[in-house]
């Protein structure tokens, strides 16, 4: 076995078993790494594609001093611990002590903020990558955003995910103290906030009924795009199918302005990890093409252009593994244009992600220019 260059954090998860199953095909070596080896060498037989595979399950305590003799001599930190504004500081320490990449999987946008404002330009002065939400959610978003913004002109964009996948029992922690904390749109280059408790009545292409949608923390995509000169405006909404769904997260979103807004942070992330749990108690299984499918729609809009791009696929957490597996592979062969604070979008380029999920049969591009 060659020494593993990378580090799953967290691999013995949801999440963190499909990107062990990419990382594999990618042939990538990897230490899959947690708080119990007895639990990570149970979960890692679980997924097929890791027979044979060049990779070892490592237990390491969830602290900063335990994980930076983890990652030492390593090159890359891919963290799917969660929630991770709760969890995740000390893993981030590490990795830049380390002298290690950084990249996650949250979707939580505060997250994101605290990233950028307090780490970015660490990361930047030691020429390290520090890549939050290098996941699905939110790089699908800003994969037709960059499309979108290839029309020259653009300006304004308006994007909409929509996926049919259930959600891990992480991620349904993660969703829920996201949808309770400050959500944020971009006008005219500033973050402005979505009103708590809300939802929104959206038109997808392809979509024959309107569907309600909620602003999930507001999107990554107004955070990547805060400071780019390309774009004044930003805006990104989470559809659902499934409105019965929708009308109960409705329900605890206003049960918790109503009995929990005015309580202490530790109390309300107390909260909505039981919120989450409630929801969901047992990890999903593996994605169905046929069943599990995705939609993310952009509207991107100038002074006298615009341009729709979509992009049709399936599997959103394979989708991940995917971006991540890609992600690790081009910085392990230096292809990668950006340090400090930045998406993997930004650093990697859209149409590289594309098509390495579309070579897998997860993706396609269907751009319309209006």
């Amino acid at each position: 076995m060659r020494e593993p260059e990378v580090v799953v954090y967290g691999a013995s998860g949801y999440t963190g078993k499909q990107i062990a199953w990419q990382l594999a095909e990618y042939e990538i070596p990897f230490i899959a790494a947690g708080r119990s080896q007895e639990r990570l060498e149970e979960q890692m037989a679980t997924v097929p594609e890791l027979e044979g595979a060049d990779y070892r399950c490592v237990e390491v305590s969830h602290d900063r001093e335990a994980l930076r003799e983890l990652f030492q001599g390593r090159s890359i930190v891919y963290n799917v611990v969660g929630p991770f504004m709760q969890l995740c500081e000390p893993v981030v320490q590490a990795s830049l002590e380390a002298g290690c990449h950084y990249l996650d999987t949250t979707g939580e946008t505060d997250w994101m903020l605290l990233l950028r404002e307090k780490y970015g330009e660490a990361y930047e002065n030691k020429d390290l990558i520090l890549a939050p939400a290098t996941s699905w959610m939110w790089q699908a978003g800003q994969m037709t955003a960059e499309l979108a913004l290839e029309e020259p002109g653009i300006d304004t964009l308006d994007i909409v995910y929509l996926a049919d996948s259930n959600t891990s029992v992480a991620s349904t922690m993660s969703f829920m103290r996201m949808l309770t904390h400050t959500q944020h749109y971009l006008e005219q280059n500033e973050l402005v906030e979505w009103p708590a408790a809300t939802s929104y009545q959206v038109n997808i292409p392809g979509v024959v009924k309107s569907l309600g949608a909620l602003p999930w923390g507001g999107g990554g995509e107004p955070i990547w795009y805060q400071n780019d000169p390309r774009v004044a405006s930003c805006s990104v909404l989470v559809a659902f199918r499934n409105q019965a769904m929708l009308a109960a997260l409705m329900g605890l979103l206003q049960q918790f302005e109503q009995e929990h807004r005015d309580k202490s942070d530790e109390e309300r992330e107390a909260v909505t990890n039981a919120m989450g749990n409630s929801m969901v108690a047992v990890e999903p299984e593996r994605e169905v093409p046929s069943v599990n499918r995705s939609l993310i729609c952009c509207h991107g809009r100038g002074n006298v252009h615009s341009r729709t791009v979509i992009l049709r696929g399936n599997s959103p957490y394979a989708q991940t593994a995917v971006i991540a597996a890609e992600s690790v592979e081009r910085i392990l062969k230096s292809q990668h244009t950006r340090t400090g604070f930045t998406s993997a979008c930004e650093t990697f380029g859209a149409h590289c992600l594309i098509e390495a999920n579309a070579e897998r049969g997860y993706l396609a591009r269907e751009p319309r220019r209006t």
